[in-house]
């Protein structure tokens, strides 16, 4: 190499160099000001409130916020984040477009797709947040049941449909929904699931579904693009032979995984129903179950997704609420998340060897129509 030559190679590295040192101090300038805007927001999160040490972990995560970043975190408890859905879609109808009532949402399925359809999502902003860096990539954390998140909503954890069963009183659990039957008919009034369209409960007819179907890649379709009557016969099958043996003859099902719990604990249930791999350690752990309490999963796999943060369009404290997702994603808040004394819930990010974090072999979810089909089909059925 000549001289010549030689300058203008270490000229152009040297300019590489400065183009980078320029773009990533401009990105720790962005999120700076980012942070800086966030400063003395008040973020509304709609969040689920039907759980105590969830809804505790919000208010430890409340208070992190306000003391390092002076962003005030507030839970607004919702029963069914489709109600924050259908607000939001009423403020855009309206013309509602800033200083909306809502600055964060957890979602994942069927909601997400809805409002990224109805252009009810700010972003993306996903890649803007720093701790998308230590983010797991191997989870599925950019598809949302099979919905390309497309940086509009941030990864919070990992959810598994299981079950819990007391050893003492159920030493060997079935695994399948096959033996899950068997066991009902061996012992008729003990066995039951939350009624749909409870979270729980729609998860317990998608799985089933997927193992007694003949068709189970039609549920990674859209449901209008299959025979539905023909690919969910077997399920009606199924339970109209469960229902006839089960807790109070089908005539009534659990409201949702807390109370199958304390039916477990009461001696009124032999399986309890939660998603969360961790759930029957945490259980424990909060004196819900007794120290035999063991979760378990089916052969075919626990039915996994995960669940997300997002922020709505119109949402007046964007700054506060990626502050909020961010740290939400931390490593510092993510160890605490999956502490079974805490929460127990499955990191989405990598944390070091020594962590402890429980998860089954993966079933991926169906394709989000199929939720709102499989419980329209149920009421009609069943519901009472």
């Amino acid at each position: 190499m000549t001289m010549k030559h030689w300058i203008a190679a270490l000229t152009l590295a040297i300019a590489s160099t400065a183009s980078f040192t320029a773009s990533a101090s401009a990105e720790n300038n962005s999120w700076e000001r980012i942070e800086q805007q966030a400063k003395g927001q008040t973020v509304y999160f709609n969040a689920w409130g039907g759980n105590q040490e969830i809804n505790a972990y919000l208010r430890w995560a409340s208070r992190e916020l306000q003391r390092d970043y002076g962003v005030t975190l507030k839970h607004v408890k919702v029963a069914d984040i489709a109600e924050t859905v259908n607000r939001l879609l009423a403020e855009k109808t309206a013309g509602k477009d800033s200083g909306g009532s809502v600055d964060m949402v957890w979602i994942n399925g069927e909601n997400f797709k809805s409002m990224k359809e109805n252009d009810l999502l700010y972003g993306p902003f996903v890649s803007t947040l720093p701790n998308w860096e230590i983010v797991d990539k191997s989870l599925p954390v950019e598809e949302d049941f099979t919905e390309p998140t497309d940086g509009l909503e941030a990864p919070w954890g990992v959810g598994q449909l299981v079950f819990i069963h007391d050893q003492k009183t159920l030493a060997n659990p079935p695994r399948s929904f096959a033996e899950l039957l068997d066991l009902a008919k061996a012992f008729p009034g003990r066995i039951s699931y939350p009624k749909p369209p409870e979270f729980h409960g729609t998860s317990f007819l998608k799985a089933a579904l997927l193992e007694l179907t003949g068709s189970p890649e039609a549920l990674y379709l859209p449901v209008d693009e299959v025979d539905f009557d023909t690919v969910t016969a077997p399920l009606w099958r199924y339970l109209d032979q469960l229902h006839q043996v089960a807790w109070r003859e089908g005539a009534q099902f659990p409201s949702g995984s807390a109370e199958t719990i304390q039916l477990l604990d009461d001696g009124e249930l032999l399986v309890a129903i939660a998603f969360n791999p961790n759930a029957a350690k945490a259980a424990v752990a909060s004196g819900k179950l007794a120290p035999s309490a063991r979760a378990f999963a089916f052969d075919q796999g626990a039915l996994s997704n995960i669940h997300f943060m997002a922020i709505p369009y119109n949402a007046n404290a964007k700054a506060g609420a990626m502050v909020a997702i961010n740290f939400l994603m931390s490593e510092k808040a993510q160890l605490r998340k999956a502490d079974t004394q805490v929460w127990g819930d499955p990191p989405v990010v990598k944390l070091p060897d020594t962590a402890e974090v429980s998860r089954f072999n993966t079933q991926p979810e169906p394709h989000p129509s199929w939720q709102t089909a499989l419980e329209r089909a149920w009421l009609k059925r069943y519901g009472q």
